[in-house]
């Protein structure tokens, strides 16, 4: 009989240790999807004093976000104490923080309310703002300066830009982040649409044209800048530095969460170079907040089912957390269609978004009050 038995035993005792397997695995956390706000330096005072950033994040936890991403690197100056801008450039900090560290400010305040904090370098490789010759930086370095078919800075809707194709100008932007990354406990790290990106307007500095030329037969690229095969190749440069941002960053921190906010596909190859679906596909980010910046639903949906049903594969969905304009200037989305934008995210299967930015909450009290 106990022979009889044993078989049925051994049987009970597996199925009940899988049936306990899946409970546990089913059982683990998932992330919480991405309740983010982004925190600037400009058209916004929260970032210079201390009290300013306790309301912030005080009114960021009452209404319901856990991330927040705080600029850290705008106009040539990074917001943090940094080694490498005092050693390449003579510049600790941005003058109007000087004795202060926003950054470990930020990141002391916030977990303690359990949110996390994402170091946001927004200005990638831009230079400068509204500076014909780059700024300070691009005045100390001018070799690092790209160049359009003219020979002149390249210059774009106001940003003046390096060379993300020169491996020096790639190796001081990837030091900024490394640092920052180990310096400081931040939960993630975020480019935008200046990180890794380049407008299409650039690739005719000498370092350049004679790397293209090395590999076309001597041939000079294309007076056409938006020449399709001139831009595969200058997009496939800055994927190259993607792959290889993402490799170090994962080999410093494995739980840093690689996040990036590209302008919307495939005008942000053609303007700026940016052939984000490839870093999704290569596994190179954990988080992607497309600028779906619109002024109207219709066209927010046509933006964000494009991204959905065209670029990202159903398996990398999870990864998507749309950015929604809040404000800008005088603009302030209204309550009706900062409704209809969520809730077409969540038709689609996306449980996240990040707004831009956090000044707007301001105007928007009851409407965030409710949604999260």
């Amino acid at each position: 009989m106990t022979k009889t038995l044993l078989p049925i035993l051994l049987t009970l005792l597996a199925l009940t240790a899988c049936s306990n397997s899946k409970t546990q695995e089913a059982a683990e956390p998932t992330p919480h999807p991405t309740r983010g706000v982004w925190l600037t330096n400009v058209d916004s005072d929260a970032l210079f004093s201390k009290a300013g950033l306790e309301a912030a994040v005080e009114h960021c936890a009452r209404l319901g976000f856990n991330t927040i991403y705080t600029v850290t690197w705008n106009r040539g100056y990074t917001l943090y104490p940094s080694a490498v801008m005092e050693k390449t450039f003579g510049v600790r900090i941005d003058p109007k923080l000087e004795g202060r560290d926003p950054l470990q400010e930020l990141i002391d305040l916030a977990h303690a309310k359990n949110i996390r904090v994402v170091a946001w370098f927004e200005f990638g490789f831009a230079s400068s703002y509204k500076e014909a010759e780059g700024g300070y930086l691009l005045r100390q370095k001018p070799h690092w300066a790209a160049r359009d078919f003219g020979g002149q800075i390249v210059s774009k809707n106001g940003f003046q830009w390096m060379n993300a194709f020169d491996p020096e100008v790639q190796d001081f932007v990837l030091s900024l982040v490394k640092e920052v990354v180990e310096k400081y406990d931040v939960d993630g790290i975020q480019g935008d649409d200046r990180l890794p990106a380049l407008p299409s307007l650039a690739g005719y500095d000498s370092l350049t044209v004679a790397a293209y030329q090395t590999e076309h037969d001597g041939q000079r690229p294309p007076m056409n800048y938006k020449d399709t095969a001139w831009v595969d190749w200058r997009a496939n440069r800055l994927n190259d530095f993607m792959g290889r941002m993402s490799r170090e960053l994962r080999a410093l921190d494995s739980t840093l969460t690689l996040s990036f906010s590209p302008s919307i596909y495939p005008w942000s190859k053609f303007e700026y170079l940016q052939d984000w679906p490839t870093w999704v596909k290569n596994g190179w980010v954990d988080e992607i907040c497309p600028q779906v910046y619109r002024y109207d639903i219709e066209a927010y949906r046509l933006a964000l089912n494009a991204i959905v049903n065209e670029q990202v594969a159903p398996e990398h969905h999870h990864l998507l957390a749309p950015g929604i304009l809040l404000k800008v200037g005088d603009y302030i989305a209204s309550d009706t269609l900062l409704r209809q934008m969520v809730e077409h995210n969540r038709s689609l299967g996306l449980e996240g978004e990040v707004f831009f930015f956090y000044e707007g909450l301001k105007r928007q009290e009851s409407f965030f009050e409710e949604l999260y």
